[in-house]
């Protein structure tokens, strides 16, 4: 009996010091933890962040300046090239760069409508010219003929754009049944009242092939 509670008290001894022997590796595992070096990126109690999220995060701060007359710098570079990109667009009709309202298949439709034909708007600016020239001349049938021409133009224009918009609205119905039109109409008519080499985005059908 006396030879069992010894053995018995040697494992209860074995298992103490085990137990201690664990605790004191675990704490100093955690000391060890704590003194390694944090990043001064990482907040304050959250683990140091990886390698490839430091250099996302470094890279970010490089993006974006901290100074606010570098980041003005760097907006108003940015909305340069953008603009740049821009023109560009319209003169060679890439859709990637184009502005929004000129931008999608309707509104492109819509163009080449337009540019495939003449319009009579399109020769307003240079026949007001005429017109104006006319009416300056101290001879009254020219005036009377600048007034008629005026006339003559007036109901051409509005001719010629109450026909473009019903056949325009009738092709984007039918090409485009599933897609919103508001506004294309509106859109190319306005285009017609410019002289064809001065439209932007820049026509890219010729006269006389269809859309």
């Amino acid at each position: 009996m006396r030879g069992w509670g010894s053995s018995r008290r040697a494992r209860n001894l074995g298992g103490v010091f085990r137990r201690r022997s664990q605790n004191e590796q675990a704490a100093s595992t955690t000391m060890v933890e704590d003194q390694r070096p944090r990043d001064p990126q990482a907040p304050k109690g959250r683990p140091t962040p990886k390698r490839s999220e430091a250099q996302t995060q470094r890279r970010r701060a490089v993006a974006t300046p901290a100074d606010p007359k570098a980041a003005a710098k760097q907006a108003r570079e940015a909305r340069r090239a953008d603009l740049a990109k821009q023109r560009e667009a319209l003169m060679n009709g890439d859709e990637r760069y184009l502005p929004a309202r000129d931008r999608g298949p309707v509104r492109k439709f819509a163009r080449d409508y337009v540019d495939s034909r003449f319009r009579v708007a399109e020769f307003f600016l240079p026949l007001a010219v005429v017109i104006l020239v006319l009416s300056m001349l101290r001879n009254p049938a020219l005036q009377n003929l600048s007034l008629l021409l005026w006339l003559v133009v007036i109901v051409l224009i509005v001719i010629d754009s109450v026909v473009t918009g019903f056949l325009l609205r009738r092709e984007l119905a039918k090409r485009f049944p599933d897609k919103p039109t508001k506004g294309a109409v509106a859109y190319a008519l306005m285009r017609t009242l410019q002289m064809r080499r001065l439209r932007l985005p820049k026509p890219q059908v010729k006269r006389g092939t269809k859309p």
